[in-house]
């Protein structure tokens, strides 16, 4: 844009614009309309948005006009959302996170790093509090959509839809490959539930993900956290019991149920003691184990298992420790990750994005979506882009269940 005066040195030194590529440009008032149409509706965001809205006030104060918008601030998000970065000026922000950017400190390089790193923050903020924040400004405002002019907003992709209420809390949280029939769903059944939701209902935001396994990820990890209330399956969050596999003085692997150690590798983990003496006993029955060894039959001798020949003897010593660790390697192995470490590689949000799911150990870390390969293959750069996500028996569960039903792009391991 012209701004009607000479551009200062230091402005020409930092952004490499002088004053003869401004002289065929547009003056603001030439654009002030313009601004008005695209900006209308929306917040304002913007890398220091403080800076950015007080020009753009100034500037229509000076035609008279009082250009009032709401604004969201990049660098105080990703300060909350990503903290312990050593600057969080766009450039080395967006860097540091692996984000391309071209044309630095012009409208559109910088406009575009902004919009990456925005949808970043917005897929960090597992609480939903950019989202349900705007909500409720929208609510002071009158708004009040019917069901009809929802659905219509909504896309036909893959992705997490959020439902909210009038108080712009989370009452229901899902996932879909298409995001518009999905929720024309509920707001068409006539099931309880389905009827709660259309009463309660005031707004419908959603996360395009391009990848169901994200969604499928999201949508568990969200549910947690946010435990809306027409959510009822995968609410438990708070995972307290684990089992484990301890090798015994004569060789034989054993199957504990314990309380959670974060310094010891789990097979899987339970809610409660009793969710996991449930699952151990369908998983000695299912591998044909010894209950004295699944801790599950308290006895000096031969366990009752073994009375009913439902036991090979391994309690009595009757059968081999290799032969009794091969069926409990079989049940390990079927419940672990084909490779402890890997980055599962599968479609974006957009043609030219990747998303990934990183296995570290056989701990799953969390997910990214990526431009550029060097973003995976550099693991600072992976570090800082990956979205933190709990570990847990239903997190391994969707990447098992996954990873046999669909084929993914690509898988990395390491």
């Amino acid at each position: 844009m012209n701004p009607e005066k000479p551009i200062q040195p230091f402005v020409v030194k930092l952004t490499g614009i002088n004053n003869a590529m401004l002289r065929s440009a547009p003056k603001f008032y030439e654009v002030a309309k313009r601004i008005i149409e695209i900006t209308d509706g929306c917040v304002i965001v913007a890398h220091n948005s403080s800076f950015d809205y007080r020009i753009l006030r100034t500037e229509f104060t000076r035609l008279g006009y009082d250009f009032v918008k709401e604004t969201l601030c990049t660098v105080e998000l990703s300060k909350k959302l990503i903290p312990g970065q050593l600057s969080y000026s766009l450039g080395k922000l967006v860097r540091a996170l692996g984000i391309p950017v071209t044309d630095r400190h012009r409208a559109s390089g910088d406009a575009m790093a902004t919009v990456k790193l925005f949808k970043m923050l917005l897929a960090k903020d597992s609480k939903k509090e950019i989202i349900t924040e705007l909500i409720k400004k929208e609510i002071k405002s009158g708004l009040t959509p019917k069901l009809l002019d929802i659905v219509e907003s909504l896309p036909t992709k893959t992705g997490i839809y959020y439902i909210h209420n009038e108080r712009g809390g989370l009452i229901y949280i899902g996932k879909s490959k298409n995001i518009k029939k999905r929720v024309n769903q509920h707001f068409t059944g006539t099931s309880g539930k389905s009827k709660k939701i259309q009463r309660e209902v005031f707004a419908v935001t959603y996360e395009v993900t391009g990848s169901e396994l994200i969604a499928l990820l999201k949508e568990s990890e969200e549910i947690k956290i946010n435990k809306p209330i027409y959510n009822r399956s995968q609410r438990k969050s708070i995972f307290q019991w684990a089992l484990y596999a301890e090798k015994d003085k004569k060789g034989y692997l054993n199957l504990k149920l314990l309380k959670a150690d974060g310094r010891k590798k789990e097979i899987t983990s339970f809610t409660s003691i009793q969710e996991g003496k449930n699952a151990l006993f369908k998983i000695t029955e299912k591998y044909n184990l010894c209950q004295k060894f699944t801790g599950l039959y308290e006895t000096q001798n031969g366990c009752f298992q073994y009375k009913i020949k439902e036991c090979n003897g391994a309690c009595l010593g009757n059968e081999t420790p290799d032969d009794y660790n091969f069926r409990v390697n079989k049940f390990m192995t079927e419940m672990k990750f084909e490779n402890d470490n890997m980055v599962i590689i599968d479609r974006g949000r957009s043609i030219e994005e990747r998303c990934a799911v990183l296995i570290e150990s056989g701990i799953y870390k969390g997910y990214c979506f990526y431009d550029l390969n060097y973003q995976i293959n550099n693991v600072d750069i992976l570090k800082n882009i990956i979205i933190p996500m709990q570990n847990n028996r239903d997190t391994r569960t969707i990447i098992q269940g996954y990873l046999k039903r669909n084929k993914v792009m690509k898988i990395i391991k390491f």
